[in-house]
């Protein structure tokens, strides 16, 4: 009986599945991307700054510990909702004047603010300062929520007063800069950033 020989196998065929297998999982794969917190750090000045002292009713304490639960003054617990709310009373007190002028001239009382005018609060916009410190053990999710929390409760501050003075928002007013830069945008942009300074201290977290 004649041996039957075994037929050969195309490869070819397959490498051409393969590749295509290949391709589609190098379409379909999604990778982590790192992604961080967008911040303009100030910049170094030549001259050196004095050391000032701040009142601690000036200071408005935001603790995250590692379960992230928030404490505001060390003693209430509050939700990230009650943020924004919260740094906009305590920015827009207006319970006391503006620090006095490097040329001497002495500080005003905040006729712009709407606030309660609490005199265990902050006394002026422009010594407001916000301090948020967080644990090792908070989530990232947590820590950047808070921070946009913050930085809403500013510019709700900064589109109100603009509405007053201007009739137009904070935001339409960077919009417009963006589209046509004028020395006019940028005067009335600067006074707003002035009269609400964005004064954020973020202490090393807790080990």
């Amino acid at each position: 009986m004649a041996r039957r020989e075994n037929s050969e196998i195309n490869a070819g065929s397959m490498a051409d599945i393969a590749f295509l297998l290949l391709i589609f999982f190098l379409v379909t794969t999604t990778m982590d991307v790192d992604s961080g917190i967008a911040r303009k750090l100030p910049e170094k000045s030549d001259t050196p700054q004095e050391d000032v002292v701040v009142k601690q009713k000036n200071v408005l304490d935001i603790t995250v510990n590692r379960n992230n639960q928030i404490l505001i003054e060390g003693t209430d617990f509050v939700q990230v909702t009650d943020i924004k709310r919260i740094a906009m009373d305590f920015i827009d007190n207006g319970g006391g004047e503006s620090a006095a002028k490097p040329d001497g001239t002495p500080g005003k009382p905040c006729d712009y603010c709407k606030g309660a005018k609490d005199p265990a609060s902050s006394d002026h916009p422009t010594k407001a300062v916000i301090s948020l410190q967080s644990d090792r053990g908070t989530t990232y999710g947590m820590y950047v929520s808070i921070q946009n929390e913050i930085e809403a409760a500013y510019n709700e501050l900064r589109n109100r007063l603009a509405l007053e003075k201007y009739k137009r928002s904070y935001n339409d007013l960077l919009s417009d800069y963006k589209d046509n830069a004028t020395e006019s945008l940028k005067e009335k942009i600067d006074f707003l950033k002035y009269s609400y300074p964005q004064i954020i201290s973020e202490p090393e977290p807790i080990k």
